[in-house]
């Protein structure tokens, strides 16, 4: 594919009367810097050309200059895998049998992983995946800040620490542009809810701003050098995030120093005016606003089309803007889709398989486990009872933009019979009935979910089963429907939905080694915790999830993943909810049916999100941030620093010894928070700053080292439009969880 590229835009040179024997010209010459050919090649572009490469010209894709060579730009869906194709103005299939795909474990089950390498391999293995599908840009990933429970989307992002999202964002975009393919960070930013999404203006704090909802973005620029960057649907400051002037020209392009393209989310773009002058550089979506039903080229009247080209024209404008956006392109132009790749990508390879499978397992959280119930014992050929919809329910089709045509997706219920064949007896029974629909956007799953009985019997039907089974392990949690894990919408509610609490409880009475394993991107309440011995937190997790299931249940994995986000007892356990500012309030009467309404919501917590609010009311989670399990057990010990006191411009060393004082091989992430002895504004209790994750054999010891600077030690000045460090007395905690932090040593800041 990329020698054809190459060989169309060297036949180019004749369409502007060079020979065959001329000289290259310089933006054609790969061996000159970026942005001389980028340079070289504005200056041959019309006016026209200009305009055409700054706006989409088809669901996916941007026009690109054929009189220069220079080929069309093409995106794709991808939070964790590459979405397949759509026709080219339609949203419903295109009817390609070569665009199935690996879906990767979402987002918050690498985050689970704590493992910055597992990060880059999945962005490596993505990005080869759409290089091998001709992609020049994915459409992720996403970072955005889990403030709510709630929120549909969670399931795409990392939690809700800015620490361990930023930690884990660089790698993956590392790896994924390493294949000469965009990443695009996304949803910049403050997008943390999908109800009225495109009406939310989030009113918060510029230190919650700059210490929560912006670091990891930040480091996607900075230190993950990202060429792409995707602004979000709500507003903030009574500006659409898609073109606001304070976020993208003042703190993306000026302060960060970003010299990618911002692009907008599909429809993002409300106003010519303000994508000319606020920062966006490429304007995509489809038939929105109007623009425009019965049209030869909806395309054409793009706030970023031809309305820009008429008032550049009229003198509304010159093209100093247009420049600057055209500039951006061409530069992101030669990163990827006219740049020499190592190769040409993998599609579905075995490899990819493996590296699906291993997030997947790593990710994966053990809860709970009461009595040493799992892994299961597989020594007296058990009978297993496998009950919940979530056992046999596709997962990789619905969500939103997420949705996925794969190549395989193996089932929890799939990969249990496989791996017990001839070892233990499986059963199964559905339990719960909840979405039967099998298709979404035109990828159809092929099951047949239906089933006729009451909710009551189906209670029934697997309680008879479970008085004779060895084990019950339940699959339940939420899907991708709407109103639950879903692009569009936010949960109604915390509690389970289908009746799935009944059904638990039921069981439970009649079996004492009862598992449940919680299929789903979001906390939920788990208000039969203490009658359950044993709780999974399995994720949405992929192609792979019935093997990686599997593994961990029977102990071919030993569980290592950790919370990302805080698992409240109730919804009064966060802040949003305990303020009462979620949703928000709207201007007028008659909500998000009155046209032009907008809702304004304020972020009351400001920064005390996840366990910092938790810390700060001293609330109880069911599980801490930062929590998860083992089958083996570690010792964390000797603390100690590389000095008493350290400078601004110095760093300190933090070292443990951990040692593994079970009989299963495993691992554990030692995790590193910082406390503020006394200052000058208020700060939460504690805040990540450091971690690493340990591999360690039984009986085996190893020293971990964490270093910290001045970073770690500063907050937000609102005051001086800066981060401040203040001399002084600090506390370092260190342990296996958020609540779990039993060494702890001062030093000094000088």
């Amino acid at each position: 594919m990329q020698q054809k590229l190459r060989t169309f835009a060297l036949s180019a040179l004749f369409s502007f009367g060079l020979t065959a024997s001329a000289q290259t010209p310089v933006y054609l010459d790969d061996t000159k810097p970026i942005e001389q050919r980028v340079e070289d090649a504005l200056s041959r572009m019309t006016l026209d050309e200009k305009i055409g490469v700054i706006h989409a010209q088809s669901k996916f894709s941007s026009r690109g200059v054929p009189r220069l060579g220079l080929p069309d730009f093409w995106t794709d869906d991808g939070p964790h895998g590459v979405r397949p194709d759509v026709l080219w103005d339609e949203w419903e299939q295109a009817g390609q049998t070569n665009d199935s795909c690996i879906a990767f474990p979402a987002l918050t089950c690498l985050a689970s992983t704590w493992n910055p390498s597992l990060a880059y391999l999945y962005g490596k293995s993505l990005g080869e995946e759409a290089l091998y599908r001709g992609k020049n840009m994915i459409l992720g990933p996403g970072v955005n800040i889990y403030r709510t429970p709630l929120g549909g989307r969670n399931f795409e992002y990392m939690g809700e620490d800015p620490f361990l999202t930023s930690t884990m964002v660089v790698p993956y975009i590392q790896g994924m542009q390493k294949n000469g393919v965009a990443a695009c960070v996304k949803h910049f930013c403050l997008n943390n809810d999908e109800e009225y999404r495109f009406q939310v203006n989030v009113k918060v704090s510029d230190r919650a701003l700059h210490e929560i909802y912006l670091p990891a973005f930040k480091a996607a620029v900075q230190k993950g050098h990202v060429w792409g960057l995707m602004g979000a649907y709500n507003l903030y400051k009574d500006e659409h995030n898609c073109h606001n002037a304070y976020l993208l020209n003042d703190l993306v392009k000026g302060q960060w120093g970003f010299d990618g393209v911002v692009v907008s989310d599909w429809g993002g773009t409300h106003d010519t005016d303000q994508a000319v002058k606020n920062g966006l550089d490429m304007e995509f979506g489809t038939w929105t606003n109007g623009l425009t039903t019965g049209a030869s080229n909806a395309y054409d009247n793009y706030y970023l089309a031809q309305p820009y080209k008429q008032a550049i024209l009229s003198g509304k404008y010159t093209e100093k803007e247009l420049n600057d956006k055209v500039r951006r392109v061409l530069r992101l132009y030669f990163r990827t889709t006219m740049a020499q790749h190592p190769n040409r990508g993998f599609l579905c390879s075995e490899a990819h398989y493996a590296a699906a499978k291993q997030i997947a397992e790593e990710g994966i959280v053990l809860l709970q486990n009461k009595g040493g119930v799992l892994p299961l014992d597989l020594s007296k050929k058990p009978t297993v009872l496998v009950v919940g919809e979530n056992a046999i329910k596709m997962m990789t089709v619905g969500g939103g933009s997420s949705s996925l045509k794969v190549q395989r997706e193996i089932s929890p219920l799939k990969g249990l019979q496989t791996r017990l064949k001839d070892v233990a007896t499986v059963e199964y029974e559905r339990g719960y009935v909840g979405d039967t629909t099998g298709n979404y956007n035109g990828v159809t799953t092929g099951q047949n979910l239906v089933d006729k009985r009451s909710e009551q019997q189906l209670i029934d039907d697997a309680v008879a089963k479970a008085k004779t089974a060895d084990y019950v392990v339940v699959f339940g949690g939420l899907n991708k429907s709407d109103y639950q894990d879903c692009e569009g919408h936010d949960r109604k509610s915390y509690a389970l939905p289908y009746a799935q609490d009944k059904l638990v409880e039921a069981l439970a009475k009649v079996n004492k080694r009862v598992v449940f394993v919680n299929i789903s991107g979001n906390a939920v309440a788990m208000p039969w915790k203490q009658q359950v011995p044993a709780i999974v937190q399995g994720w949405f997790i992929g192609s792979e999830a019935g093997e990686a299931l599997a593994a961990v249940l029977c102990g071919d994995a030993n569980p290592s993943g950790k919370l990302p986000f805080t698992w409240p007892a109730s919804l009064n356990d966060v802040g949003a909810h305990a303020l009462k500012t979620y949703p928000g309030t709207w201007r007028k009467a008659g909500g998000a049916e009155t046209e032009g309404n907008i809702i304004d919501e304020e972020y009351k917590e400001g920064i005390y999100v996840g366990y910092r609010w938790a810390d700060a009311h001293k609330t109880h989670p069911t599980f801490a941030f930062g929590h998860g399990l083992s089958y083996t057990t570690f010792s964390i010990s000797n603390l100690r620093l590389s000095k008493s006191s350290m400078t601004a411009d110095d760093s300190l060393r933090v070292t443990v010894t951990v040692k593994n004082t079970g009989k299963r091989a495993g691992a554990e992430i030692v995790q590193l928070y910082i406390h503020d002895d006394k200052s000058s504004v208020d700060r939460p209790y504690k805040e990540l700053k450091g971690f690493a994750k340990v591999s360690l054999q039984p009986g085996e010891t190893k020293d971990v080292t964490m270093t910290i600077g001045k970073d770690a030690l500063s907050f937000y000045d609102e005051a001086a439009g800066a981060w401040k460090a203040e001399p002084g007395t600090f506390t370092a905690f260190v342990g296996d969880a958020s609540d779990n932090l039993k060494l702890s040593k001062q030093f000094r800041l000088e």
